[in-house]
C-alpha cells in the first residue's frame, strides 16, 4: 500500500503539535460533533483512514455528522500538550504511561484501562530494523546492531513511545526475556496472565543488558524527538545503517520511498507494544462529547476497523481479521512489558523518568 501524502507530510513531523490538512478542512464546515484525537507520530495516515470509516459509520447508525480532527507528534510531547490543555477528547498514545501522566494531572480518572477490551489497546505492533537494499552491515539481530561502524537511528526514549519501544526491545532481548506466540489465542492468554501472575523481575539487574545498552547509544549520531522524525532521518536525510522503529512506519518506509532501497529485518525476539487509548473525560464532560467519543474509540475494536488497522501494518486484536493478514506479518516472539518489567509505571521509573537508567548511560554526541 502506497501512503497517500506521507512526503507532503514530512514538514509536519517536525512540528509537534499540529492539526492535519484534512482536519482543519474538516473544522471549518461547521460540523456539530467534532473531536480532537491527540495520537502519537506514526498514526497519521491510519486515523485518516479510521476517522472517514467511522465518520460514515456514525452516520448511518445516529443520522449525525461528526468531524474528527487529529494532532501528531512524539507521544511523550503529546501527552504535556493535553496535560498543558491542548483540549483533546481522545488520546490515542504510543504507550500506557503517557496516559497515565494525563491522568495523574487529573484529566482522565483512575480504571481507563479497563473501559475497553485488551488494556484498552486496540491494536499491537513491535520493534524491528530497516536497513539499507542489500543489508551491506549484515544486521540479522540486537546483537549485530553493536558492530564497530555502524550507525542507529532511533527516537528518543525521553520524548517517543517508539524510542522506549525499541530501548525495551533491546534490553529484554539481551536480557533473555521470555517470550509468547501472540498471533494466537493461546498465547495472548498465556501472556496476559503471566504479567498478572509476576512478582519478581530480574531483567532489571542484568549487568550484560545494562552494559550493552549503554554501548548501542554510542552508535546513535542523533536522537530524533518521535518516530516519524527518526524515519525522515534514515529514509529521506540518509543518515545512519539501521532505523529502529515500530513495525508500521517500517512498512510505510519502503512502501513511500521504495522497496529497492530498503529492507525490513526482523530480530529473534521483540517486545510486544501496544498503544493505548482513552477518553479525555475532563475536556468530554466540559464539551458535551462524550458519548461520540466513546463510540469512536469502541469503533477501533469493530471487525471493519480492525481491517483498515491491519492494511496499515498494525498487527490487529482481532484473531479472524489477523489469519487474514497473516502473510503481512511475519512470525515473531515477543514479550511483554507486564510480564517482563512490570508494568509502566515500573518501567518508566526505572528507566526513562529524571535520573533514571537512560539518563545515567546516555552522553549526546558533541
Amino acid at each position: 500500500m502506497r501512503i497517500p501524502g506521507f512526503k507532503t507530510l514530512l514538514a509536519v513531523g517536525f512540528a509537534g503539535v499540529a492539526l492535519t490538512a484534512g482536519g482543519w478542512r474538516a473544522a471549518q464546515g461547521g460540523q456539530s460533533n467534532t473531536l480532537l484525537n491527540v495520537s502519537y507520530d506514526p498514526t497519521r495516515e491510519l486515523y485518516d483512514a479510521i476517522d472517514d470509516a467511522f465518520a460514515a459509520d456514525y452516520l448511518k447508525k445516529t443520522g449525525t455528522k461528526v468531524t474528527i480532527q487529529q494532532s501528531h507528534g512524539g507521544s511523550g510531547k503529546q501527552a504535556t500538550a493535553v496535560v498543558n490543555g491542548l483540549q483533546a477528547d481522545v488520546v490515542t498514545l504510543g504507550l500506557a504511561q503517557d496516559i497515565l501522566a494525563i491522568q495523574k494531572a487529573g484529566l482522565i480518572k483512575p480504571g481507563w484501562q479497563a473501559k475497553f477490551p485488551y488494556n484498552s489497546a486496540p491494536y499491537t505492533s513491535a520493534v524491528a530494523f530497516l536497513v539499507r537494499k542489500g543489508n551491506p552491515k549484515h544486521i540479522h539481530d540486537w546483537k549485530d546492531l553493536l558492530q564497530p561502524g555502524v550507525q542507529v537511528i532511533t527516537a528518543n526514549p525521553k520524548t517517543s513511545a517508539a524510542g522506549r519501544w525499541a530501548f525495551l526491545g533491546f534490553w529484554g532481548a539481551t536480557a533473555g526475556a521470555k517470550t509468547y506466540d501472540l498471533s494466537t489465542k493461546e498465547g495472548l492468554a498465556a501472556s496476559i496472565a503471566d504479567g498478572q501472575a509476576a512478582k519478581t523481575f530480574p531483567v532489571y539487574d542484568n549487568a550484560a543488558a545494562r552494559a550493552s545498552i549503554a554501548d548501542l547509544y554510542k552508535h546513535v549520531p542523533v536522537l530524533d524527538t518521535g518516530a516519524r522524525g527518526a524515519t525522515i532521518t534514515f529514509a529521506q536525510k540518509g543518515l545512519g545503517d539501521v532505523l529502529l522503529n515500530w513495525e508500521n512506519e517500517l512498512y510505510l518506509a519502503t512502501d513511500e520511498f521504495g522497496k529497492d532501497k530498503f529492507e525490513i529485518v526482523y530480530p529473534s525476539t521483540s517486545v510486544l507494544g501496544e498503544p493505548p487509548v482513552a477518553v479525555v473525560d475532563s475536556v468530554v464532560d466540559k464539551k458535551g462529547t462524550r458519548d461520540v467519543a466513546t463510540a469512536y474509540l469502541k469503533y477501533l475494536y469493530t471487525p471493519e476497523a480492525q481491517d483498515i488497522i491491519a492494511q496499515w501494518h498494525y498487527r490487529p486484536r482481532d484473531i479472524d481479521v489477523y489469519k487474514k493478514y497473516i502473510d503481512s506479518f511475519p512470525a515473531l516472539k515477543l514479550f511483554t512489558v507486564d510480564q517482563t518489567f512490570g508494568g509502566w509505571p515500573k518501567t518508566n521509573k526505572a528507566f526513562f523518568a529524571d535520573g533514571g537508567v537512560f539518563d545515567q548511560i546516555y552522553k549526546p554526541t558533541k
